[in-house]
């Protein structure tokens, strides 16, 4: 049985990591009440999706593959070759529930599970229900497409949250026999095999923190490095689909299918947090620069080409046609959360607050149990797409990577809050709950009091003067803002992007005021597809009007707004929870019909009529009301 060495951490533990800038806080530090924007979300992952995801993996058939495998039961194969990879997803988001409640509603369900895993393995350590049900001789030797080390990575990670969260170690054990296999045969000196899917490098790091046994950073490293010699492709894709077509170290842009590009990047930063490869972390910058001022949605969303599920170009950023699966915005706040462990910069935890307030928000329904796989910024009237990239939420899907993806991220958010270093402590994510402020059982206590994102105003209390450094984050978005500290007036110093608040300098409160208010947000000139467009957006969420709030016979495609559009924040309209902005002086300028191009003396455009009042709702409530269309950039005059 394995040593454990880091049983209070969240899904990144540090303990080893001397080039970080701060540490995660120990699992538990972070509690978000259920008031708050973040609490009530995990309250209703609890409640709803991840009972909904074990649903799923039993009624999709993906539990029942590794039955088929010891005879328990005769279906044939159900889902995708990464099948498996449900079950694991699901697995971790129910290790990290346990963690943060300690419930136990879902004992029988992990016993049965693991019990089955490990009667399911190979003498050989090998567990994969795809090749093992039907292709076992090609067991690690055709691993473009069957994503076996993917799954495996999936499974070290499912592992490695139940030994910390609950101290079992059997799913530990098969998967580290796995591992010992993969070892052998693919290792160092041995066969040179890719994965077509990366996942597995930033898995077999973690391996490394919890054990302390340096062979499964080696082993990390190992497929890092060996990712980038061309031996994947040509196929129906390119080299650059699998990040096969330059070493990681030579690249300057993200390119490629969008999972796999960020999911290698969160794995290399995680060997550049372990090993200081300085090289390494040049082309890391290179890459995020790429995704961040090139390539991103304005909702966070990543990947702009359906074809390879890939980024575009430069600027390639086509609203109605976005890609942007929800795993690969999860997948984004997975790398900017290794990112700022690297730096302590707070541009990554903004990146982190974008994609969580909007495409990772949008991607699950009110209720928790249904999905978006993509998410578009526009959807036209009558054009509701189908299964994956369906432009409506769904309960599953054929390939169902997302929903177990986003369950498991929810389940441990409270990990990603807050860090440590040896000044004092920085809160990165703000939410009603508590913060403490130290790694000692003892340390002291930061109550948050807030309705953060809708109201940019946060009050922390302590329960004893001050005795560290604090580090309050002031959002990319905030244009003004005010603090008191001990109700006074006060001006403490700001360094990359944080609020600094000395030891000894607060005796009891610091209030702070981010001053949120609804703002005009443009496209960059070089964005074609939004030229001439405007957003708008109130903190750090991104706002959309659908055609459920628009007068009969108005299309979403017919409404254009003023570009000095006067803003109102509203309740929230009929059928929702958030409020609504209300943007005025808006028009509707019709054009049904008529030649598809004519010349400057040709019109075949209505008179413009006035539209009246336009209700925005925040992008990521869209789509509960009905199966209407919807748009986030709104022509402009």
């Amino acid at each position: 049985m394995q040593t454990i060495h880091a049983e209070h951490h969240g899904p990144t533990g540090l303990t080893r990591s001397s080039n970080a800038a701060v540490l995660p806080l120990p699992r538990g530090n972070v509690h978000f009440s259920d008031s708050g924007f973040l609490g009530s979300w995990q309250e209703l992952n609890r409640a709803a999706t991840i009972p909904h995801c074990i649903q799923q993996i039993e009624a999709s058939g993906a539990v029942d593959n590794f039955r088929r495998l010891i005879g328990e039961s005769l279906s044939s194969f159900r889902g995708p070759p990464f099948a498996d990879s449900d079950v694991y997803k699901t697995l971790e988001a129910i290790a990290w529930e346990i963690g943060r409640t300690g419930t136990s509603d879902y004992d029988v369900f992990v016993d049965e599970v693991v019990s089955l895993l490990g009667r399911a393995q190979a003498e050989d350590g090998y567990l994969n229900t795809w090749v093992q049900g039907g292709t076992s001789d090609q067991k690690l030797s055709a691993m473009r497409w069957s994503h076996e080390l993917y799954c495996l990575g999936h499974l070290i990670q499912a592992a490695i949250a139940f030994a910390r969260t609950t101290g079992r170690c059997e799913l530990l054990e098969i998967a580290i026999g796995y591992v010992d296999l993969v070892e052998r045969e693919l290792g160092p000196g041995a066969r040179a095999e890719l994965d077509g899917h990366p996942e597995i490098e930033t898995a077999l790091v973690e391996m490394w923190r919890l054990t302390g046994e340096r062979r499964f950073l080696e082993l990390a490293r190992h497929f890092i490095d060996r990712r980038g010699y061309q031996t994947m492709g040509p196929d129906q894709f390119g080299a650059d689909y699998f990040l096969d077509h330059e070493p990681i170290r030579e690249a300057t842009e993200a390119v490629g299918h969008a999972v796999r590009q960020l999911y290698l990047t969160a794995g290399a930063t995680d060997l550049m947090i372990e090993e200081g490869d300085f090289e390494l972390g040049a082309a890391l910058e290179r890459i995020w620069l790429s995704v961040h001022q090139q390539k991103m949605y304005i909702t966070g969303g990543l990947g702009s080409r359906h074809r390879g599920e890939s980024f575009g170009d430069a600027y390639e950023l086509p609203p109605d046609r976005a890609y942007s699966e929800t795993c690969a915005g999860i997948a984004n706040f997975m790398w900017n959360w290794r990112m700022l462990l690297l730096t302590g910069e707070a541009r990554f935890a903004d990146e982190m607050e974008r994609g969580l307030y909007n495409v990772i928000a949008a991607s699950t329904s009110m209720s928790g149990t249904e999905f978006f796989y993509v998410n578009r910024l526009q959807v036209r009237e009558g054009h509701i797409s189908d299964e994956n990239a369906s432009s409506i939420r769904r309960s599953w899907f054929g390939c169902a990577c997302c929903p177990p993806n986003l369950a498991r991220l929810i389940a441990s958010l409270d990990s990603y809050a807050a860090t440590s270093n040896d000044r004092g402590v920085q809160v990165h994510l703000y939410s009603d709950g508590n913060v403490a402020l130290g790694c000692e059982p003892d340390s002291p206590i930061a109550a948050i009091r807030t309705d953060y994102p809708w109201d940019g105003r946060v009050s922390v209390t302590l329960d004893r003067p001050l005795g560290v450094e604090l580090r309050l984050r002031v959002p990319a978005w905030v244009e003004d803002y005010s603090v008191t500290i001990d109700g006074a007036a006060a001006g403490p110093a700001k360094a990359d992007g944080y609020l600094v608040f000395e030891p000894n300098s607060v005796n009891h409160s610091i209030e702070l005021d981010f001053h949120a208010t609804p703002v005009i947000d443009l496209p960059h000139p070089y964005l074609d597809a939004s030229r001439g467009t405007m957003a708008v957006r109130n903190g750090p969420i991104v706002y959309a009007f659908e055609q459920a709030d628009l007068p009969d016979g108005v299309d979403v495609q017919d409404v254009y707004l003023p570009f000095k559009t006067q803003l109102e924040v509203v309740g929230a309209p009929d059928g929702l929870d958030v409020p609504a902005i209300i943007a005025k002086g808006g028009i509707v300028r019709r054009c049904a019909g008529g030649p598809l191009y004519s010349n400057q003396s040709q019109t075949t455009q209505e008179e413009d009529r006035e539209l009246g009042p336009l209700t925005l709702i925040p992008y990521f409530r869209w789509g509960n009301r009905s199966q209407a269309a919807m748009r986030v950039w709104i022509p402009g005059m």
